[in-house]
């Protein structure tokens, strides 16, 4: 097996060692965590609320399934998917505590305390057994991630037979005038906004090199298949900017 110390991968625009980046990433939302949701509405202009109920809608949760919400953070997906279904359960698996602590003030104030753990792991290693879960998602996170495909492998074992992943991502706008335009926004005013509203300027110029690194919609789409997912299907989001996965544990 080769060394994480020897084989390296991006953090952003930045070459790091693999063991480096989940400390890396760690420390960005556990900087941003108090502001998270707050810069998501600024930055998306509030879109990443249609794009979560996009998600939801083309999931349609049931009552009485289990959710794993991977890199759930503050448990926005964990909320919505709960308020769907009427009644089930919701663990939300995050690698910073600082975001999980902001999600329990959140669960707390709505009183859906009961629905939901909150769990500290790692993505590419679930503490979970085999078989235990019906849906998995992730949600603007698996960029994040070290090594995706491990983290979709996993997915696949965690999920009951028949189970179902998704995964909310930014993707890349199939117009390239589109893209440099958007490109634009993103690196000028995104960071500006981090240090204006999250007093944390670095934190926002990762996140928005991260999407810039993360495989367009068809590259990604062959991961999931790869990892053993059946009726993988993707839709794209407001033309691209972010995107859809789906498949099932077939």
């Amino acid at each position: 097996m080769t060394d994480p110390k020897d084989t390296t991968t991006h953090f952003g625009f930045e070459t790091v060692r693999e063991d480096e980046k989940a400390g890396r990433v760690q420390g960005v939302f556990s900087s941003v965590a108090s502001k998270y949701d707050i810069m998501n509405d600024v930055m998306s202009v509030g879109i990443h609320r249609i794009w979560k109920d996009a998600m939801m809608d083309w999931l349609a949760p049931r009552a009485g399934q289990r959710l794993l919400d991977v890199a759930g953070g503050t448990g926005d997906i964990s909320f919505r998917f709960l308020k769907r279904a009427g009644h089930g359960h919701a663990t939300v698996l995050d690698l910073t505590e600082s975001m999980l602590v902001e999600g329990r003030k959140r669960a707390e104030a709505e009183k859906m305390s009961a629905s939901l753990d909150w769990v500290v792991g790692d993505a590419m290693a679930l503490p979970f057994e085999a078989n235990t879960f019906d849906v998995y998602t992730i949600s603007f996170g698996i960029r994040n991630v070290t090594r995706p495909q491990d983290a979709l492998k996993e997915a696949f074992r965690v999920l009951k037979p028949g189970g179902r992943l998704m995964v909310l991502e930014f993707s890349q706008l199939p117009n390239p005038m589109m893209q440099a335009a958007y490109d634009a926004y993103s690196f000028n005013v995104i960071p500006r906004m981090g240090q204006m509203i999250a007093g944390d300027r670095d934190s926002y110029q990762y996140l928005v090199e991260s999407i810039r690194k993360f495989p367009d919609q068809d590259s990604f789409l062959g991961m999931i298949k790869d990892a053993g997912f059946g009726n993988a299907k993707y839709r794209n989001l407001s033309m691209g900017i972010a995107a859809l996965h789906s498949g099932w544990k077939i």
